[in-house]
């Protein structure tokens, strides 16, 4: 008998329910996660018990969701999902059940459940419970859906995304039924909100395979839910530095960067303004002139679309600006770029421009990659000897200027600007006495 170890309160609690007479069972992605060797983010928890019955047993509940069978069990401050077994009844949005039956048969509720690698079942005294063959399938490394996926997925749409999204966290193909089964019910994910999209998108582009979004192509899902990557997709690029087309590249690059939120979306969308700038020389080379500022607009509309924070629409979209902006491998250069830019952002922009130079075509790769790597020196030798880039860190302040006798207004702040300016030219300047003697001798003139 295969043999999960649970966590100390997992055990209470199943112990618990089953010392009142019911039936408990760990289900689900937790199951899955132990069986991988993975440990579980949390553990949920299925009882023939009701709702009311599971309240009876417990000191401190939480009704999270009461109507769907679900209540938290609370044990000190950690809090443990805990749902009457139920059937489901006709869902009527792509997204929930009309009504909800409870039953008290395990198998019925495991019917319900997406793909078979989700629908496990195990307790310390049945082991495994296994109805539809996840184990098998974690075997095959295949993700397949319980039952008919045309029944899954019109349950809900959005198991489509999730499909890709756990074929891309394991590295599992998808079955060849619950792949036809997405080709034919794409478009139902119109009705899936944006926020569900976000979530399943950013779960798919920090996976090991971020690449696998080439299935969401495939199958018509990114046609619904980001038509701008398509395009990307249909995009050729006749140029010596490129080998893929535009979308082919983003797949590429999505690869060689860390695990990143930030950093995967900068990548997906980076080239996402080149089929808009698309022209073609006399010669057939492809050019793509302002394609980076095309490409922040784009990311705008799409990020504020999907509902994504503003702190994560500020960072990305500034990295798709900035991500072709030529820095010198000299020290005046790289002050500047890093004062255009922004301290914040400038630090993530490396990783952003070796994973563009990885995903080009070998032409001149190993030069541009050895001047990355010169201006990441330069960059660290600013850092270390603090070298001013902004205007925080001018030696002067607008009140060191008006105790000189400068009055507040326009003329302040265009001094500040001149300043900063021959201290990023000459950061040996960034002194005080020297700034304020300037300004003196700027007056008298």
């Amino acid at each position: 008998m295969m043999h999960i170890n649970l966590p100390e309160k997992v055990e209470n609690i199943l112990s618990t329910i089953e010392s009142g007479g019911y039936e408990a069972y760990a289900v689900g992605g937790c199951v899955r996660d132990s069986i991988l060797g993975r440990i579980p983010d949390d553990w949920d928890i299925t009882t023939s018990a009701s709702p009311q019955q599971v309240k009876s047993l417990f000191k401190h509940t939480i009704d999270t969701g009461i109507q769907h069978g679900t209540v938290t069990v609370m044990l000190g401050r950690e809090g443990f999902e805990v749902t009457t077994y139920r059937i489901d009844g006709e869902y009527e949005d792509s997204r929930h059940p009309k009504e909800v039956t409870f039953t008290s048969n395990l198998k019925e509720d495991l019917k319900r459940r997406d793909f078979t690698i989700n629908a496990m079942a195990y307790n310390s005294r049945s082991g495994l419970v296994d109805v539809f063959g996840g184990l098998e399938d974690i075997g095959r490394k295949l993700i397949r859906c319980v039952g008919g996926p045309e029944e899954r997925f019109g349950e809900d749409a959005l198991r489509m995304m999730r499909a890709v999204r756990f074929s891309a966290q394991l590295g599992y193909a998808i079955e060849g039924g619950t792949e036809r089964a997405i080709r034919k019910m794409a478009g139902n994910l119109r009705h899936i909100s944006a926020e569900r999209i976000q979530t399943e998108l950013v779960k798919l582009l920090v996976s090991p395979h971020p690449d696998y979004l080439r299935i969401c192509y495939d199958t018509g899902i990114t046609k619904i839910v980001l038509p701008e990557f398509d395009r990307c997709m249909e995009t050729a690029q006749n140029h010596p530095h490129h080998c893929y087309t535009v979308g082919e590249h983003i797949l590429h690059s999505l690869k060689e960067v860390e695990e990143d939120k930030v950093l995967r979306l900068a990548m997906l969308f980076h080239d996402m303004g080149k089929p808009e700038t698309k022209e073609t020389d006399k010669n057939g080379k492809d050019h793509f002139h302002g394609h980076s500022a095309a490409g922040e607009r784009m990311a705008r509309q799409v990020l504020h679309r999907l509902r994504f924070d503003n702190d994560t629409v500020y960072k990305v979209c500034r990295l798709v600006l900035y991500h072709d902006y030529p820095v010198e491998a000299k020290a005046k250069s790289v002050r500047r770029a890093v004062h255009k830019i922004g301290e914040d952002i400038f630090p993530y922009l490396f990783a952003v421009k070796r994973a563009d130079i990885l995903a080009q075509s070998d032409y001149r790769k190993d030069e541009k990659l050895k001047k990355l790597e010169e201006i990441r020196v330069i960059y660290e030798r600013i850092l270390e000897e603090q070298q001013c880039v902004s205007l925080h860190t001018l030696a002067v302040t607008g009140r060191d200027l008006i105790e000189a006798g400068m009055k507040p207004g326009r003329e302040l702040g265009e001094t500040l600007e001149r300043l900063l300016e021959i201290v990023l030219e000459h950061p040996e300047e960034n002194e005080k006495d020297k700034l304020l003697e300037y300004v003196r001798r700027a007056h008298r003139s």
